[in-house]
């Protein structure tokens, strides 16, 4: 259920005017970031502490930046979530993914299965696979490499958005090769991007409440920029809404703001809310219940715009973590990227999220279209792949991106081939 200053948002008020009420202080930080400023973590505490006639001002201002960097477009990608094991010992107290591999409803997917599920996505229009899966302490050391070899094989033209940067310290650690050495053999046998998550929040004391076995900041930092400079780009993410504060918050968007200086990796950001009703960390009374979704999540969704700006330009909603009414309302908040089909989430799923898990192209483009935005499909690089190309130009837009990719009008079949 939306909090109840949601509507607000909605109503046909313009950014003058939205300025004019808010006060004084809040007014001359939005403006700064209208001027193209940038603002310090005090002041970007300031922004994520707004409320009332504040928090819409902030909210329209980074509706505002979003039409001026990036236009009305909103993008989509037509992708599939393959969760491949749910096996792992990280023991993550934000997670009710994991299991142990003695659970009876424990499992690890053959190579045969991943393809079939590979296969479904393609024959939906697929361009893009999503792959993460736990931290299994019994998989061959070069698993990852064999999946994308096999997956590769059968489907060359299809994008690898694949393993966070938890994965890869695992990967590396278990074939005994450095960061660098292991992300090389990724992207030799297909690995496009990698997804930016296991960083909920960029700071090692949250880091100790929420998984003490988790990669820590420097070590995500250290895999990040290597993929980055092996051009291997990445998304970033946060995760908000447990046991941060504000001031982790700004410090998390800084430091992301600061590595695209060094690196210009990142694809996009995206805000992840906390799912909490199934983790043991609402169990156990470490988070209570969360405040409702609506302003809460627009609030961040728009600082993020505005902190981010000049740095990164895709803010992308989570329809899977807030819900389709939320994820439209929060295309007027900043956001510019509606996210993927998925066709498959069992992560946020089983922590409790209950938008679904999958969210066919004719919905998003009808969301899009409901906040009178264009929907565009695009590549995992942001390649826009408009209608009215013509088939052998849309076939092969992803693969401009230099890592593969298809597209609807190009159905893409698996190789005869024997997988080891």
């Amino acid at each position: 259920m939306l909090s109840p200053h949601i509507d607000a948002v909605l109503d046909d008020v313009s950014l003058d005017r939205r300025l004019a009420d808010a006060t004084p202080d809040i007014r001359a930080l939005i403006t700064t970031v209208l001027d193209g400023g940038t603002l310090g973590i005090d002041d970007a505490v300031r922004l994520l502490e707004t409320e009332g006639a504040d928090v819409l001002a902030v909210i329209a201002a980074a509706d505002a930046v979003r039409k001026a960097d990036v236009g009305d477009d909103v993008t989509y990608v037509v992708n599939r979530n393959v969760n491949f094991t749910n096996v792992c010992f990280v023991g993550c107290r934000f997670c009710a993914f994991k299991r142990q591999r003695w659970e009876p409803d424990a499992y690890n997917q053959s190579v045969e299965a991943i393809l079939a599920k590979v296969q479904e996505a393609v024959d939906r229009g697929a361009t893009e696979i999503c792959m993460q899966g736990g931290i299994n302490p019994e998989m061959p050391p070069f698993t990852y490499r064999d999946i994308l070899i096999a997956i590769k094989q059968a489907f060359p033209a299809i994008h690898m958005h694949a393993f966070s940067p938890m994965e890869i310290m695992y990967g590396a650690r278990r074939t005994s090769m450095s960061h660098e050495e292991y992300l090389s053999m990724l992207k030799g046998h297909g690995l496009g991007t990698i997804p930016g998550t296991a960083a909920e929040i960029l700071d090692d004391d949250v880091r100790e409440i929420l998984s003490h076995k988790k990669v820590t900041v420097q070590t995500w930092i250290d895999i990040i920029t290597t993929a980055h400079r092996l051009g291997i780009p990445s998304t970033a993410t946060i995760m908000y809404g447990h046991v941060e504060n504000t001031r982790h918050v700004a410090a998390h968007l800084r430091l992301i703001r600061d590595l695209q200086s060094e690196t210009g990796g990142f694809t996009e950001f995206v805000p992840l809310r906390f799912i909490h009703t199934n983790t043991e960390m609402h169990r156990d009374g470490l988070v209570d219940d969360p405040p409702p979704k609506g302003m809460y999540d627009l609030r961040m969704y728009a600082c993020t715009r505005l902190l981010l700006r000049g740095s990164i330009d895709n803010v992308q909603t989570s329809w899977v973590k807030i819900n389709h009414e939320l994820a439209q309302v929060s295309l007027l908040s900043g956001c510019n990227d509606f996210g993927g089909t998925l066709m498959e989430e069992s992560i946020s799923r089983e922590a409790g999220a209950d938008a679904g898990e999958y969210t066919p192209v004719d919905e998003i483009q009808r969301l899009i279209r409901g906040v009178g935005r264009r929907p565009v499909e695009r590549t995992t690089l942001y390649r826009k792949l408009e209608s009215s190309e013509e088939s052998p130009t849309r076939a092969s837009a992803t693969d401009a991106d230099g890592t593969g990719g298809r597209s609807g009008s190009r159905e893409v079949f698996a190789r005869a081939h024997s997988v080891c």
